[in-house]
């Protein structure tokens, strides 16, 4: 005896994905870009400092301050998630995160996504006797280090949605952020990959790395 009930369940369980895809676009679809460049440029007193204070008027960086325009939205709506659950250390961000909203962190993460980021990709050419060119562009696989360009594109200007422009940081914030690699207070980013990376590079080489983005891509000086 057959049960032909079962068929419209089965046909609703198959449909339940694209009803979570519809979902999800419409969520993504609610950021209001304009109400984030408010957020952006005013903060929301007295609690959230404004974003450009530290990140530029254009969210183009200053000094010890990465830039944030025309960053990738799963990338900059990651890592502010991580700062507001606390995934991400950082006594500057955490506190601003956990300050505003999802809705206003959507909004905020589609503002600085839709400015143009400033940053060209600069193919250039390895020089085995520049550290940081090499590392940049070669990488040093016999310590298992893969070359920065291969997922942060030439001249550090990033790389889909996931891979962070890069140029334009300097020195001493890259170093931050390796080093927070390195005790496991950020989250390793895209395939889990910066952890182990982190883990294999010396200051020295990190230093050559900021210095060859910072004469490639005209970094901001402190």
């Amino acid at each position: 005896m057959r049960h032909t009930p079962t068929r419209p369940l089965r046909r609703l369980g198959a449909a339940w994905p694209w009803a979570l895809l519809l979902c999800a676009a419409a969520q993504a679809q609610t950021a209001n870009p304009q109400q984030g460049e408010q957020i952006a440029n005013n903060g929301l007193p007295p609690t959230v400092a404004s974003c450009a204070s530290c990140h530029g008027a254009k969210g183009q960086g200053m000094a010890a301050f990465p830039p944030l325009a025309g960053q990738g939205t799963s990338y900059l709506t990651s890592q502010l998630d991580a700062f507001a659950d606390g995934s991400r250390g950082n006594p500057i961000m955490a506190p601003i995160a956990k300050g505003l909203t999802s809705q206003q962190r959507a909004d905020v993460v589609a503002y600085f996504a839709s400015l143009p980021s400033g940053i060209a990709a600069t193919p250039g050419q390895a020089d085995a006797k520049d550290k940081g060119v090499w590392l940049v562009e070669r990488g040093r696989m016999q310590d298992g280090i893969p070359a920065c360009a291969s997922c942060h594109g030439p001249g550090g200007a990033g790389v889909g949605a996931h891979f962070p422009a890069i140029a334009k940081l300097s020195a001493s914030y890259m170093q931050a952020q390796i080093d927070a690699w390195k005790k496991g207070s950020r989250p390793p980013g895209p395939l889990g990959l910066m952890e182990g990376i982190a883990k294999k590079l010396s200051s020295d080489d990190v230093n050559a790395i900021a210095q060859y983005y910072a004469g490639a891509s005209g970094a901001a000086k402190p």
